[in-house]
């Protein structure tokens, strides 16, 4: 690092709680994205990471958050996994001009001056996800997630595209985040018999669900993962050692999965992280003290279009649908990059043709 200026980088990840395997997986690409920058000649900087861990508490990424930003030189932030703890420390950011780079798939309908969002919005992993799904699988959906943002806006979201294209919600129902009661969710499942279910729980709540599926498929073949797939877009690889056999057969939708051609990252979120790193140091290179500059004007005097949009400050991504075989996540269908959308201003789903009842 001789001669390189440097740069401190906060990293906000919880290495323990419920969520910790995706931050350990986001953990592992900024550390060697910062390790390649460091090495990296044609590099003028150096990056410090600085690290704070709120150990799976809510109530801790916010006073953490505003620790790196006035007691370090960090101006810019890796962290948070769940969409709760991004919008604890969006305050923090406005009020302190700190930029937060975000790593893992959200729910959209989110756009922050203080945010670049480096991993998929729903139109670049429910929507395609559902439309492979419906005409593949049959238009019949069961929906679960964790009560909070995420879940309620993805069963949001997929009701309405369900809805939309003709097909039924047979049932919802969402558990208080790390619950592991499923017990009322499968039996609601054996009761509807639907055609596939979207599981948006995160954490130990999938993973307990998850198993009972798997149990259950191997009772009564209709819930066997051929013909009642579950669906997600939040399981990655850095899961599927928490999940073990119940994997098998699931499918989920992202950016990248382990074995494709660019990186040779192990999950999605790995590769989103690597990802910031990398667009952070091509941001700062050559600018001295342009890591002091507030987000947009980051972008507006950055050499290069670059990856992010300086109008919703998502990136481009491909869509990747994989099933897990044999314990790998093997592609079914891919889609080209897609510009994040994420007020899904041009999507453009055609409405189901009305539904009219002779009356007297």
């Amino acid at each position: 690092m001789t001669g390189k200026r440097p740069i401190e980088l906060g990293l906000l990840y919880s290495r323990s709680g419920g969520y910790s395997l995706f931050a350990e997986a986001c953990r592992s690409g900024a550390a060697a994205a910062i390790a390649q920058v460091n090495a990296d000649p044609l590099f003028d900087l150096a990056f410090l990471p600085v690290e704070r861990d709120p150990g799976g508490d809510l109530d801790r990424y916010a006073p953490l958050c505003e620790d790196l930003l006035r007691n370090t030189g960090a101006r810019h932030i890796l962290g948070c996994v769940t969409s709760s703890s991004r919008k604890e420390v969006i305050p923090v950011l406005e009020k302190l001009g700190g930029t937060l780079w975000y790593a893992l798939p959200y729910e959209g309908f989110e756009a922050s001056d203080h945010v670049v969002y480096t991993h998929a919005c729903p139109n670049q992993h429910l929507l395609p996800l559902l439309d492979w799904a419906l005409p593949a699988h049959g238009a019949r959906a069961y929906l679960t997630g964790s009560n909070y943002i995420w879940g309620w806006e993805m069963n949001r979201l997929a009701r309405e595209r369900i809805t939309a294209t003709g097909g039924e919600v047979v049932g919802e129902r969402c558990l208080p985040l790390g619950s592991t009661e499923v017990g009322r969710i499968l039996d609601e499942i054996r009761a509807t018999r639907p055609a596939f279910i979207l599981n948006n729980l995160v954490g130990p709540s999938s993973y307990e669900f998850l198993a009972r599926m798997h149990r259950l498929a191997g009772t009564e073949p209709h819930f066997a993962p051929s013909r009642c797939p579950i669906l997600s877009c939040n399981l990655t690889e850095a899961e599927l050692p928490a999940i073990g056999p119940a994997a098998e057969g699931l499918v989920s939708a992202g950016p990248y999965f382990r074995g494709m051609a660019a990186g040779g990252f192990g999950s999605s979120p790995e590769a989103a992280a690597h990802a910031a790193v990398m667009e952070l140091a091509r941001l700062l290179n050559g600018r001295p003290g342009a890591e002091a500059l507030a987000l947009p004007a980051l972008l507006d005097r950055a050499p290069g279009p670059g990856m992010i949009d300086r109008t919703t400050h998502h990136t481009a991504l491909p869509v990747v649908i994989a099933r897990v075989e044999g314990g790998i996540f093997r592609p079914v269908k891919t889609l080209p990059a897609l510009p994040g959308d994420p007020y899904l201003a041009r999507d453009r789903t055609p409405s189901a043709p009305p539904q009219l009842r002779v009356v007297s």
